[in-house]
């Protein structure tokens, strides 16, 4: 049985002027936003891009700095239908129980490799023969692996079941969040940004006696100001907290914490143990 045939990616513009695009089903504008382009996407839009309006579509899927990266996004999602209709993936009637609950729809990746999908979660199962090829680093001894993250783990042993685009994303995984892994696997180094786990690892030794923020909430009786509590290292288990001000202008939710500048930022109060 021949695949389906791959639809192309198509351009155009909007009903108020926004760049459009297209690739079977799915459709995306091109919003400018403080010098970027914020990607939102849309889903069976039968009508002609030239009708399109922004109320047609619900989901910020990317930022990406111009339209020349808008276009290359919608080309490599392109590129990923095509291969993903040229690999020999199947649904399959079987009900399975995973570690997630009963399977209510499986799909065959190829021999021995099945993803599950369940009501709350899914993820891969992978038969003997095809788990002894993950590497011992990475490998589960049941042959389950979630959907989230492990996944990566089956990209990366069986890469000819998956897209260019999939490959991508389960590299980017792994580096993110198995880095020794990866590193020992690879024998290389992942340099800053190169890895979320050792980013966070960086942040938190570095910071480990300074205030960080673990919770913020706009402060009602200090106006313009951020009421912020802060352990240090930004520990969560802390039972010694301090609470600070820092102006709305400054304050941004960072992705390991805020880190407090005592010189600058006001003191509030001393929580121990949930004692003022």
């Amino acid at each position: 049985m021949n695949a389906p045939a791959a639809a192309a990616a198509e351009f155009g513009r909007s009903a108020d002027g926004h760049l459009a695009a297209r690739v079977a089903d799915l459709a995306w504008l091109a919003i400018a936003d403080d010098g970027d382009i914020r990607i939102v996407s849309g889903w069976r839009l039968t009508t002609p891009m030239s009708s399109w309006a922004r109320s047609d579509f619900y989901s910020v899927e990317a930022k990406v700095a111009d339209e020349a990266a808008f276009r290359a996004h919608v080309g490599d999602i392109a590129e990923h239908r095509e291969q993903a209709n040229a690999l020999d993936r199947r649904a399959v009637n079987m009900r399975v129980s995973t570690p997630w609950g009963m399977s209510q729809h499986s799909e065959a990746y190829g021999e021995g490799v099945l993803c599950h999908s369940t009501a709350s979660h899914g993820g891969f199962h992978l038969d003997g023969e095809r788990n002894a090829l993950v590497h011992p680093l990475l490998r589960n001894p049941g042959g389950w692996y979630e959907e989230d993250c492990e996944w990566a783990k089956v990209a990366l042993a069986l890469p000819a079941l998956f897209t260019d685009r999939e490959r991508r994303a389960a590299a980017k995984s792994l580096c993110d969040f198995e880095p020794d892994a990866w590193e020992a696997i690879h024998g290389v180094v992942l340099e800053p940004g190169g890895s979320r786990v050792k980013d966070e690892r960086r942040f938190r030794l570095e910071n480990a006696n300074r205030w960080v923020v673990i919770s913020a909430i706009r402060s009602t009786t200090h106006p313009g100001q951020v009421e912020c509590t802060a352990s240090l290292g930004g520990d969560r288990r802390a039972r010694t907290t301090r609470r600070f001000l820092v102006s709305c202008c400054e304050y941004r939710a960072a992705m390991f914490g805020f880190v407090i500048d005592e010189d600058r930022h006001p003191d509030l109060e001393v929580t121990i143990a949930g004692r003022v």
